[in-house]
């Protein structure tokens, strides 16, 4: 079973996306923490109209940090990070103290986003649990507005994560 499956087994909405990588799960991961906003141009754009200021040189994944907290981290296989917050607030509402899985207060969202990488294929997927009905009714309008954008940020960045992880080295492997 996924560690993601174990975290956020329930949601209230889901996007998932993949791509193909000819490259051993340790250079995928290697990827996945080391792609930066550089190289992702269009991401870094709808980014920063968000709000988030990612440095061009810094990892995205290290930006992503600073709201996020690693949840799983299964070496080679999947990696996942997660947040309690209210995303459709200004300053999103984190609460950077809050035991993920334990977590129910009324008003609130449970965000996971994992990398699972099975040998061949990357796939990101991201998973949104509200905590009430009010909760649910706030983020599904601010849900309708992002998530064209979201969902092309995961796309460049997983095409991001295959162009460092089947650069060639050196000696000519992958």
């Amino acid at each position: 079973m996924a560690a993601l499956d174990e975290l956020l087994p329930r949601w209230d909405f889901r996007e998932r996306h993949a791509v193909r990588v000819a490259a051993s799960p340790e250079r995928v991961f290697a990827a996945v923490r080391a792609v930066t906003a550089a190289e992702m141009p269009v991401a870094r754009a709808l980014m920063r109209a968000r709000g988030m200021r990612a440095a061009a040189q810094r990892p995205v994944l290290a930006e992503a940090m600073r709201a996020f907290t690693v949840l799983a981290d299964v070496p080679g296989r999947e990696l996942v990070i997660g947040a309690v917050g209210r995303p459709w607030q200004l300053r999103g509402g984190q609460r950077p103290d809050a035991d993920f899985r334990a977590f129910d207060e009324p008003g609130y969202a449970k965000m996971a986003m994992d990398f699972r990488f099975d040998g061949t294929r990357l796939t990101t997927e991201t998973r949104v649990l509200l905590t009430d009905a009010a909760a649910r009714r706030r983020f599904r309008a601010y849900w309708l507005l992002i998530r064209p954008f979201s969902g092309l940020i995961r796309r460049a960045w997983l095409r991001a994560i295959k162009r460092r992880a089947e650069r060639l080295d050196g000696s000519g492997r992958v």
